[in-house]
């Protein structure tokens, strides 16, 4: 098997202050995402690198998540193309630059087909067309990609994006609980099988925009043992996994807004040091992997 890569997507995770408005500055348990301004971050679990990211683009206002994530996926600077920072879901000109520039598609084109999209879809996903589809949705969509479903995280090949499923069984969902462990053995292996995973999570950003400490205090931890254990699972001899964020939000409880402020991304294992020199902002992750897996 090849060298692969790991996308792991955490939406609404800004580098902010150390203060008591910062759940990542009180909550215990959370490195490796916790970063805060103007400190020295040289010692990062795994001996990761970490990068403060530039999610603003040169574009006035607050990043948005629509035009923020479709960079990450394309490496075309979408805020400024547009000409602002859009929200929530990709209008037609960001689905226009999701369709011609997908990772997925890129690395298709590469000759790279070993790749995913690690997420489950419940069943309303397929019976009817959504009004609204997200970057990522769009990003497979773009290379005709297959999408994970409910029978594939029963199966133990996907995950939801809450990672412990108690989301769907909220809403009625006959699927089993998975620990913090069993999730990070998910990705693990799918990452084994793959030479392109991304998994991407959002209950983050949900926690900032409601302002929640104590969700915030309580789900943190659970997200920084979820990278933690995954670290411990994955070759990190032939695998580099990359952390990065599309706004800052949760890092700021006290705005329902997101921030201006850097996003985190960290680089470990393979190649992590040459990784991390050429990412600045949010255009470079997509060049980087692209450069990383067909660069053999």
């Amino acid at each position: 098997m090849k060298h692969s890569v790991l996308l792991f997507f955490i939406d609404g995770l800004g580098i902010g202050e150390r203060n008591e408005h910062n759940p990542l500055a009180i909550a215990s348990g959370v490195e490796p995402l916790a970063y805060f301004k103007n400190e020295n971050h040289r010692k990062i679990f795994a001996d990761g690198v970490m990068i403060p990211t530039d999610a603003r683009l040169g574009v006035e206002g607050r990043p948005q998540s629509a035009s923020g994530q479709t960079t990450i996926l394309t490496g075309v600077n979408a805020p400024a193309k547009i000409g602002y920072h859009k929200q929530g879901f990709p209008n037609e000109d960001l689905r226009e630059i999701l369709q011609n520039n997908s990772i997925f598609l890129k690395l298709l084109h590469r000759r790279i087909e070993r790749i995913t999209f690690a997420n489950a879809y419940t069943p309303q996903f397929f019976q009817s067309t959504p009004r609204w589809k997200s970057a990522t949705t769009l990003a497979v969509e773009a290379a005709k990609l297959p999408f994970r479903k409910l029978s594939d995280l029963l199966g133990r090949q996907a995950l939801y994006h809450d990672f412990t499923n108690r989301a769907l069984q909220e809403k009625g969902f006959q699927v089993p609980a998975f620990s913090v462990q069993e999730a990070a053995q998910i990705l693990a292996d799918l990452t084994e099988s793959h030479q392109f995973v991304l998994y991407e999570h959002f209950i983050t950003d949900k926690i900032g925009h409601a302002q929640d400490f104590q969700k915030a205090q309580e789900h943190l931890p659970k997200l920084a043992e979820l990278v933690r254990e995954l670290l411990q699972k994955v070759n990190l001899e032939r695998t580099t996994v990359i952390l990065t964020s599309d706004h800052g939000n949760i890092e700021d409880l006290s705005i329902r807004n997101h921030t201006l402020n850097d996003v985190p991304t960290i680089v470990w294992g393979r190649k992590k040091n040459e990784v991390a020199s050429k990412i600045k902002d949010l255009t470079d992750i997509t060049p980087t992997i692209l450069e990383l897996l067909t660069d053999e």
